[in-house]
């Protein structure tokens, strides 16, 4: 039995990602899955797509998307940055619970429980990137050369930095210590190019890397599979 899957992710650079390695790997196993961007604002019969400045912003596009294919084979998910979350803390659910939790992978499973219940429907799977997108990358920084040649010595400090932590879903939240303020402090170029080298990165370290070096990635992208049956 086929299942088809809706994604709201937080901007370019994960629609890409998912469009490029997500949507065909699912669909090899029945998962129909189609993305698009969280709405961030409407003026007239525009929709401005792009950024998580309001929680109510990605809670209405949800709950809207949610009601216009209300039908028993389809699911939700979200790939949002934990990073940021914190400028939401009046409003995003369990934000306050959470911040009273140190380890990392206690806090995000809180928060997707919270925006589980608050969102409501019974086919939603919640995921936030522990701690942004730029963590992928940083699980093989020696796939960054694919984009950056010539840039031997600033991938290997970023490997070096990598290795201190035992999962780059680890790397801090910090402002100027966040994986893509780590890879932008050696590779500066990143910053400008990050929705399209960041996929493509991403791509070529794998998902059977990704796995191994990123737990919660893991355990959601086994979430989504074991939708096809």
């Amino acid at each position: 039995m086929s299942m088809r899957l809706h994604l709201v992710v937080e901007g370019q650079t994960e629609e890409t990602y998912v469009n490029r390695v997500i949507v065909p790997h699912l669909a090899t196993l029945n998962v129909w899955a189609d993305v698009r961007v969280v709405e961030a604002g409407r003026r007239g019969c525009l929709i401005h797509r792009g950024g998580l400045c309001e929680y109510a912003k990605l809670r209405g596009d949800l709950v809207r998307w949610m009601k216009q294919d209300d039908h028993p084979d389809v699911f939700f998910t979200t790939m949002i940055d934990l990073y940021g979350l914190g400028a939401l803390k009046d409003s995003f659910p369990g934000w306050q619970a959470a911040g009273l939790i140190s380890d990392p992978y206690r806090k995000v499973a809180e928060l997707e429980a919270a925006l589980a219940r608050d969102i409501g429907h019974q086919r939603f799977l919640p995921y936030l990137q522990l701690h942004e997108f730029e963590a992928l990358l940083l699980a093989s920084p020696a796939h960054l050369g694919v984009e950056f040649v010539e840039h031997h010595q600033e991938i290997r400090d970023l490997e070096a930095i990598a290795a201190g932590f035992a999962s780059p879903e680890l790397i801090d939240d910090g402002p100027d210590t966040a994986p893509s303020k780590r890879i932008i402090a050696k590779l500066p170029q990143y910053k400008g190019l990050k929705a399209s080298a960041g996929p493509i990165v991403a791509e070529k370290i794998g998902l059977a890397v990704l796995r191994e070096k990123c737990r919660h990635f893991g355990e959601w992208l086994s979430q989504l599979e074991k939708l096809g049956g």
